[in-house]
């Protein structure tokens, strides 16, 4: 095998998801599972239900008083969520 065929488990993973397509689905998963970590664990108790679709992510909660105040900051969530994953995968927040 010559070496500019060899490559490193990590590589070869990275190229694989690529190939298939499954990198930026990956990245969505890793960021809804990130959901409580970055806002925190008052309001990811009041999160009933959380998706991506189409870069953007549709969150419902079960306060109106929350949902309010999130509306408010939702440039600021979406730049710490992306952050959070490491790059851009949400470019809106809808919050229901």
């Amino acid at each position: 095998m010559s070496k500019h065929n060899q490559h490193t488990m990590k590589e070869a993973i990275e190229m694989l998801l690529k190939a298939y397509r499954l990198d930026d689905r990956l990245a969505e998963k890793r960021l809804i599972a990130s959901w409580e970590e970055v806002m925190g664990k008052m309001i990811a108790k009041h999160t009933t239900d959380i998706a991506i679709r189409n870069q953007q992510l549709f969150v419902t909660l079960d306060s109106a008083a929350l949902r309010n105040e999130l509306s408010l900051a939702k440039s600021k969530i979406v730049k710490m969520m992306n952050d959070a994953a490491g790059r851009t995968v949400i470019t809106e927040i809808v919050l229901k």
